[in-house]
Order: C-alpha cells, then structure tokens, then sequence
C-alpha cells in the first residue's frame, strides 16, 4: 500500500477522485462565481457539528479576503434605481434634494405672528405691530374652526382611515400567507428530493469507494510487479541473461 501511495505520489496519478470536473461557468452576471453544492436535509451530521462550523467559517473569511470586490461592488452587476421624478411637484423635488445634500431642514419663522408691544412710539412700528396683532388673532381663529371641524368630522373620518389601513393589513397579511406557503412547499418539495436521492448518493459512495479501493489495491500490485521485474532484470543482468530475443522463443546466454 505504501509503495502503491509512493508510485502514484512520484507519477502524479490520481488514485481517488477529489473533486468534480470543472463544468462551465455559472450563467448570468455571476460568471466566475462557484457553484455551490449544498445539501443540508442529508447532512445534517456536518451541519450540526461545531468544528464543521468553524471550518466553514474560516472558508468565507478565507474567500472574502482572497475576493476581488467589496460590500460596495456587491450591487454593480444590477440594472441602475430608476430616478424619482418630481417634475409635477416642486416642492418636493427641492426637499428631496435637500436630503440628498444632507442639510438640515428649513426651520419655520414664527415670530412674524408674535404680537409684541412696540418700545418707540413710531407710527409705522405701531402699525406693524397692530398688524402682526391680526394676523396672530385669525391665526386662532382658524384654529378654532379647524378644532371644531375635528370635533365634528374627525372620529368618523379616523374611522374611515383605520377601515382602509385594515383593509391594507389584511390584504398583507394575505400575502405573507400565501408566501409561506409557498416557501414551505419548495422547502418540502426540496427536503423529499434531496431524501429520495440521499439513497442513490449513499449508493454510488459506497460503489465510489469499493472502486478507489480496487484501484489502490491494483495500483499496489502493479508496483509490486514492477519491483520483482527490476529484481528480474537486475539478476539477469547479473548473470548476462538476454530478454530480448524471448520474442523469437529461445534465450541465449554469453
């Protein structure tokens, strides 16, 4: 067995097979990406163990430091965001810009409706004041209007908002079902395929192995023929024997 390991070492045989062949390259913008063969409702034995874990925790990491792209790269092989068109709103096309810009937001100045006393006795002061003193008055006016319209209007129109968020949150909540049950049957069709063929597999490893074995075992024995053929020779040599006319059925010696 040593000598079979130490022949197939020296002529860069391949006694077992290590790995698939390379197929082509996944299809799509992924195209160097690996395939990645996962069957977790059969290997539930590497899955559940902490140092299979930790071994495939140091492969990603490995991965994520020998990968080209960053976080940032992630999202370069997807069609562009379409660009939010606020041409029939200006209002907020400026705000959206203004959060783009990260500044800050527009403070509201509400001292044009304080109505203060003047200090100097101007005219034109006392104006202004006056005036200030009637806008800040309406301003509670319409206040008051717009209190009692809440009083009179409001609970039946928060009612009538609150029936359509329901009726919204049903129609999600809809959704989401119908969604899990969708993930749940591919989750069981998945489970039921991979199960059916776990036997197959366990099969064809069981034929995998019997045959890497024969294939050792015959790699040995060739060896060790070869060995008792240079032994053969060697002694031949020795003993000035020729092989080469065996060929014509007869052997000389010197």
């Amino acid at each position: 067995m040593a000598n079979a390991t130490a022949t197939g070492a020296a002529s860069n045989e391949i006694l077992m097979l290590e790995a698939p062949p390379q197929g082509p390259s996944w299809p799509g913008p992924l195209t160097n990406a690996e395939i990645i063969d996962a069957l977790p409702y059969i290997d539930e034995d590497y899955y559940s163990s902490a140092a299979v874990k930790n071994e495939v925790d140091l492969m990603v990491e490995e991965e994520l430091r020998r990968s080209s792209k960053r976080p940032a790269d992630f999202l370069k092989d997807l069609p562009p965001l379409a660009k939010p068109d606020f041409k029939n709103n200006p209002v907020l096309a400026r705000e959206y810009d203004r959060v783009r810009a990260s500044k800050p937001p527009v403070i509201l100045d509400f001292s044009r409706d304080k109505a203060e006393m003047p200090k100097r006795s101007d005219e034109a002061a006392w104006r202004q004041a006056l005036h200030k003193a009637q806008c800040y008055s309406q301003h509670n006016v319409i206040r008051l209007e717009n209190l009692e319209l809440m009083d009179k209007y409001g609970p039946d129109a928060w009612i009538k908002y609150n029936n359509v968020l329901q009726s919204l949150l049903s129609r999600l909540q809809k959704l989401t079902h119908e969604r899990s049950q969708m993930i749940g049957t591919v989750n069981r069709e998945r489970k039921e395929h991979q199960q059916n063929t776990a036997y197959e597999l366990n099969a064809l490893h069981a034929q995998w192995k019997e045959l890497s074995l024969k294939n050792i075992e015959i790699q040995a024995a060739c060896a060790t023929l070869e060995n008792c053929i240079d032994e053969l020779k060697k002694e031949a040599a020795e003993r000035g024997w020729d092989f080469r006319p065996m060929e014509n059925g007869s052997l000389n010696s010197e």
